[in-house]
């Protein structure tokens, strides 16, 4: 990987819709040969896909909790039990599983802090192998 191989990265990190014309322009290349160089970094699973960046706000969704877990670590299988059952809750947008305490980091979008109250705490608390569930809400994403 080059400076070109970055610049690449970087525009696309920054628009993935931008054409090949485009994106060859600002990083000082002929379109075939950025292609190719995309070609390649897709290929290579540098660039491992492309996807849209939701609103949430739009489709009602704009309250976000980051949510600490810790778990009974009995066994592989309590983790293996959890990780399935989370990855079926409606709203969480993120799992994480961390090193130390707390076990998992999620981050839950939702309507509003009632509606995290009411639809996902019961189901966070009632997940296999759940020892605590600390909630944190967000007051302003400043990146990301």
């Amino acid at each position: 990987m080059d400076d070109l191989d970055r610049a690449i990265i970087a525009e696309l990190e920054n628009d993935a819709r931008i054409s090949n014309l485009e994106l060859s322009r600002r990083v000082g290349l002929t379109p075939a040969p950025c292609l190719r160089r995309v070609q390649r970094l897709e290929a290579e699973g540098i660039i491992a896909g492309y996807k849209a960046i939701i609103n949430p706000k739009a489709y009602g969704r704009g309250f976000e909790v980051t949510v600490a877990i810790d778990v009974e670590m009995n066994n592989e299988h309590s983790l293996d039990e959890f990780e399935t059952a989370v990855n079926r809750v409606e709203g969480v947008t993120e799992i994480r599983r961390l090193y130390g305490q707390p076990d998992y980091f999620l981050r839950i979008q939702v309507a509003d802090a009632e509606a995290y109250d009411r639809d996902l705490v019961p189901k966070l608390t009632a997940l296999p192998a759940v020892r605590r569930v600390t909630s944190h809400m967000t007051m302003r994403r400043v990146k990301g």
